[in-house]
């Protein structure tokens, strides 16, 4: 791949090289840090389109959740908004069990804290979100360490999979006229080949739909690539061997393999790469503010996770080729502000899809990358919001929560591992030849 993106005005080779020798290093040892590491999600939500298909069997997607125990005092003492210092107070932390039993407001904080903590609620219930979100309440959400499940080959495939796809593209995707995704390959067709009809035209799709495609495309590519870098390569003796796989790298991304197909869901990764990059340089005025602390009881191991954060952001915000999101929705108010609900409505649907994947393991992953997604698409239309933060008391206008703040660090992390993976694959295709 070389050359500039469409739509935007950021060449390829750019990305690899900020990517490379700025962003993934840096990402990698955030999201190893207590507070990015463990994710709460509840894995046994009911499919609501279709009847379930039963969960996977194979041992590589079952999810190890993380005990109690475990988890840093500061990330259990309360609700998911209490991610400050100012939220949390020193009785809760001397006893967890009691601070649990207390819920989201407690009877010991201050007028000022309750105020705020109504507000944030009233907000996070608000239609400003691209996702629907676990009810961190309910008994069947569970920490996961991200670190101990990471996302890898399960082996998990097949018309269950296929389902889940072809509802995301089929059902809930604007794209353009011309294409059609190909069909289940296990479904019988005319000459014992999957049709495939390669996509050439963008016409009549505005910008924002074809946005809308690109970052769907470029979320799909992003997961194939993670599967293909890290698969069961090998088990002797109940000893698995990982690592990439460039024969299935080849078979999802080669553009004779793929009619062409592979370079553009590639391109569309990029793509993607640029909007959550932007997100993140948008958003760091929220987490600048002395107010916020990445808050899990560990006053040392609390600063430098913020100050690794902001390191981020700075980087973030020098990269000189970053996506103008102006661009979006800047039509007659009427008509934009109605293809903005579309544009939420048909990605909240597929956060609501990812609880029909079958694999405990691949739908961790995939609502933990949708959620982080969305959450970038929600900073995205909040400029203005995040321009008036007061900078020493919570904000009534924008407001992320814990969940949110650690799909978002993540949800970047991995397709800034995909990026780096496909340098990779690079060199091993080299040696191949």
């Amino acid at each position: 791949l070389t050359g500039v993106l469409d739509d935007c005005l950021c060449d390829i080779e750019s990305i690899d090289d900020f990517n490379t020798f700025k962003i993934f290093p840096k990402i990698q040892k955030l999201q190893e840090r207590d507070y990015f590491r463990y994710y709460k999600v509840n894995l046994k939500r009911p499919c609501p389109f279709w009847a379930d298909d039963g969960h996977c069997s194979i041992k590589d997607c079952h999810v190890e959740p993380c005990p109690e125990s475990k988890i840093p005092v500061g990330i259990k003492a309360g609700s998911s908004n209490k991610y400050s210092k100012a939220a949390n107070n020193s009785k809760e932390l001397e006893d967890c069990e009691q601070a649990n039993k207390l819920g989201a407001v407690n009877s010991t904080l201050s007028n000022q804290s309750k105020e705020a903590f109504i507000d944030w609620a009233r907000y996070d219930d608000s239609q400003d979100h691209f996702c629907e979100l676990d009810d961190e309440r309910s008994p069947d959400a569970q920490y996961v360490d991200l670190l101990l499940n990471p996302e890898r080959y399960t082996g998990y495939k097949g018309p269950s999979a296929w389902r889940v796809w072809n509802s995301i593209y089929e059902e809930n995707c604007f794209k353009p006229r011309s294409v059609y995704r190909p069909l289940n390959p296990l479904a019988p067709s005319r000459g014992g080949s999957c049709l495939l009809i390669v996509f050439f035209s963008w016409t009549g799709l505005c910008l924002e739909k074809r946005v809308f495609y690109k970052l769907i495309s470029g979320l799909h590519a992003s997961i194939n690539l993670h599967l293909c870098a890290n698969y069961l390569l090998e088990e002797t003796w109940g000893k698995p061997r990982w690592g990439p796989n460039v024969k299935e790298f080849t078979r999802r991304f080669d553009p004779i393999e793929t009619k062409g197909e592979g370079p553009r869901r590639l391109k569309n990764l990029y793509f993607l790469y640029l909007i959550e990059l932007r997100a993140l340089s948008k958003v760091a005025p929220y987490f600048e503010r002395s107010v916020v602390d990445l808050y899990t009881g560990n006053g040392h191991e609390d600063a430098e996770s913020k100050a690794l954060l902001l390191d981020i952001f700075r980087d973030t915000k020098s990269f000189h080729m970053h996506f103008d999101e102006k661009s979006m929705f800047a039509g007659d108010k009427k008509g934009a502000k109605s293809l903005k609900e579309e544009f939420r409505l048909h990605f909240k649907n597929i956060s609501r899809i990812m609880d029909c994947v079958g694999c405990d393991k691949c739908r961790l992953w995939g609502k933990l990358q949708t959620q982080g997604l969305g959450t970038a698409l929600k900073i995205l239309f909040s400029e203005k919001e995040i321009q008036s933060l007061p900078e020493n008391s919570p904000s009534k206008g924008f407001q992320l929560t814990r969940q949110e703040i650690v799909a978002l660090v993540n949800a970047f992390g991995r397709l800034s591992t995909s990026i780096r993976e496909l340098q990779n694959f690079k060199v091993l295709l080299q040696q191949t030849r």
